[in-house]
């Protein structure tokens, strides 16, 4: 009963003193639920919640002002550049589990408290629960999103526009949305005047969901496919949920793509059912020609939007290569993470996935 006590009183100090070294002026944001939020202007301390919410910040150059970090993302560096290119967010205090399973849930409140943020960001919360989470903590909790999972809409874009506006990095938000603009209109320059029907059919196979997957696992709106102008033999197969879709060998071998990307995620995976039935894949005309393509898996913690570019590099310079032939991948990569998250790791991506567009050959 007494330690009951003492924990009572020592949350209701951290109640009375966060958010004490904001500044005095404000300012009003609409989040990503469409609820009116007030906030610090220009906020020294900051928490980033859920999935892909530190993502947003480094990629707004404001990682200096985290003040703690999800024990998921301590836990489980590799694949995400946004955490490879910062280390020193390593040392920073625990602010709760993080992790799928808490998304919409409420966050360890006394571990945030503890960080004393003038600002939460939190992706993927419903508006009834930021409310309540916000009456309880008496901080400003905005919410912000990717849109749908494993897609690419303009909710990205207005997340990084209101991450911006609070911490005064609006310049640098139009920046990172003009690039990643520029990005995909040269990817589409360079393919834009090859009719669809003499474009090589291609199947993504392997990505993860909720775990790693094996070859069947694809997506019907694969962001690399799309931006590098590919014949996605999967848009064809109903989806059980968003753009994710399970196509079966039978379904594969009939649609027999020219060229088969394999998400490095799903790769072992893939390489254990190979043994097992030999027959099925070499049956396959990618398998037969040698158009086995790997790429670096970028959905770990919601879409790395960085790691999403480099492999539509990679599937640009395989399917058209006299038209990619100026695109070293590994500088193109180094390139896009340098601006993104403010380093070069696709070396260590490397180390942990293999080399960007190499052919597998189990």
């Amino acid at each position: 009963m007494k330690t009951a006590k003492i924990r009572a009183v020592c949350l209701l100090l951290l109640f009375m003193t966060a958010g004490a070294s904001a500044g005095t002026t404000t300012i009003s944001v609409t989040d990503t639920d469409g609820r009116r939020v007030t906030v610090p202007a220009d906020p020294k301390r900051i928490v980033c919640i859920g999935p892909g919410a530190l993502r947003l910040i480094v990629y707004l150059q404001a990682q200096n002002r985290v003040v703690g970090v999800e024990e998921m993302e301590k836990a489980n560096p590799g694949g995400r550049p946004y955490w490879l290119a910062h280390p020193e967010l390593t040392a920073l205090p625990r602010i709760g589990p993080g992790g799928p399973a808490g998304i919409n849930k409420k966050p360890d409140m006394e571990a945030v408290l503890t960080a004393k943020p003038d600002v939460v960001f939190i992706t993927y919360m419903d508006k009834s629960l930021a409310d309540d989470v916000q009456q309880l903590m008496r901080l400003p909790i905005v919410t912000l999103s990717y849109g749908g999972l494993a897609t690419f809409d303009s909710t990205f874009y207005d997340s990084l526009r209101i991450a911006g506006r609070i911490l005064n990095r609006e310049k640098r938000a139009e920046e990172v949305i003009a690039y990643i603009a520029a990005m995909q209109a040269d990817l589409s320059r360079r393919v834009n005047d090859i009719p669809k029907a003499q474009r090589p059919t291609a199947y993504a196979g392997g990505i993860g969901m909720r775990g790693s997957q094996g070859i069947e696992s694809s997506e019907k709106n694969f962001m690399p496919l799309e931006w590098a102008g590919a014949r996605n033999i999967a848009k064809g197969v109903a989806a059980s949920e968003g753009s994710h879709v399970f196509m079966s060998k039978e379904a594969l071998l009939s649609a027999n793509p020219d060229v088969i990307f394999i998400d490095a995620g799903g790769l072992a995976l893939i390489t254990e059912d190979f043994r097992k039935k030999p027959e099925f894949y070499h049956a396959l005309k990618a398998f037969q020609t040698h158009q086995v393509v790997v790429l670096h898996p970028f959905n770990f913690y919601t879409t790395n939007i960085d790691t999403a570019l480099t492999d539509a590099w990679a599937v640009g310079k395989t399917l058209y290569p006299d038209r990619f032939r100026d695109i070293d991948l590994k500088q193109k990569a180094d390139e896009i993470y340098t601006f993104l998250v403010g380093a070069s790791v696709y070396s260590r991506m490397e180390r942990s996935f293999g080399a960007l567009g190499r052919t597998w050959r189990p």
